[in-house]
């Protein structure tokens, strides 16, 4: 019997088996919550290349950029692509458990704010997107590993949740006050470094709520949370990079 079990093979199923818990207090199947997880981050693996895909393009093909700043119908092409991930979140919100009409959506969503952050990079020097790129990767991975040590600690950051929408209006407010009087490139550098760290928090708590609470069928909006993070670090880093080159 002991040889038996000696020579029985190691699978990674034995890792997400029962007696691995994600967090102390979890009651459900540990093999279920991570085929959840492994098909969230399996998505937002996609979207971030799509989106590393039509950026690129964007930025390579110089008359898009050109076209865009140009002639009134680029800037009102701009225009239709910032509005329509907002547009878009509507129907994807309702439609969200529902195949394929939830990845339609969702590709549409993705591809529309890819040539936002496109657009915004073309203007952009490669040495700066670099910087960001890495520096996105390597912020993104360590809170991820760490909320996922935290939990499996006990720790729970759903009491984030009211601190970060707050501190999300008023970052909107001043972006939109900096739109109408502008500040000048310190308000820029406080508006970025406070945007990447709201935007760490929400890494954090957006990646808690995947392991603890979206239900198996929530994966689509939990794959859009996260990726609304990532860019969003990625567009404040960005934003801190460009002001202190200039």
């Amino acid at each position: 019997m002991w040889q038996q079990t000696w020579n029985t093979p190691y699978r990674k199923a034995d890792v997400e088996a029962g007696g691995n818990r994600l967090y102390p207090t979890m009651l459900e199947n540990p093999q279920l919550r991570w085929a959840f997880i492994r098909k969230v981050y399996s998505i937002l693996t996609l979207q971030l290349l799509i989106t590393i895909a039509v950026a690129s393009v964007v930025v390579t093909v110089h008359p898009i950029a050109h076209f865009i700043v140009s002639t009134g119908a680029g800037l009102a092409l701009y225009i239709v692509l910032i509005i329509t991930p907002f547009i878009t979140l509507c129907p994807l919100y309702y439609y969200h458990q529902k195949h394929p009409v939830n990845f339609l959506l969702l590709g549409l969503f993705t591809v529309s704010l890819s040539f936002v952050v496109g657009l915004t990079c073309a203007f952009t020097s490669g040495k700066v997107i670099l910087e960001s790129v890495i520096l996105t990767a390597a912020v993104v991975l360590s809170l991820t590993l760490y909320t996922f040590w935290a939990a499996k600690r006990g720790h729970d950051f759903n009491f984030l949740g009211p601190f970060l929408f707050g501190t999300l209006m008023v970052l909107m407010l001043f972006f939109f006050i900096q739109l109408l009087f502008p500040l000048g490139r310190l308000s820029v550098m406080i508006y970025g470094c406070l945007a990447s760290i709201l935007f760490c928090g929400y890494i954090i708590y957006d990646t808690d709520n995947l392991i603890k609470r979206y239900t198996y069928d929530e994966y689509i909006w939990a794959a859009v949370g996260l990726y609304l993070d990532v860019i969003n670090l990625f567009l404040a880093i960005l934003t801190i990079f460009r002001v202190a080159e200039s």
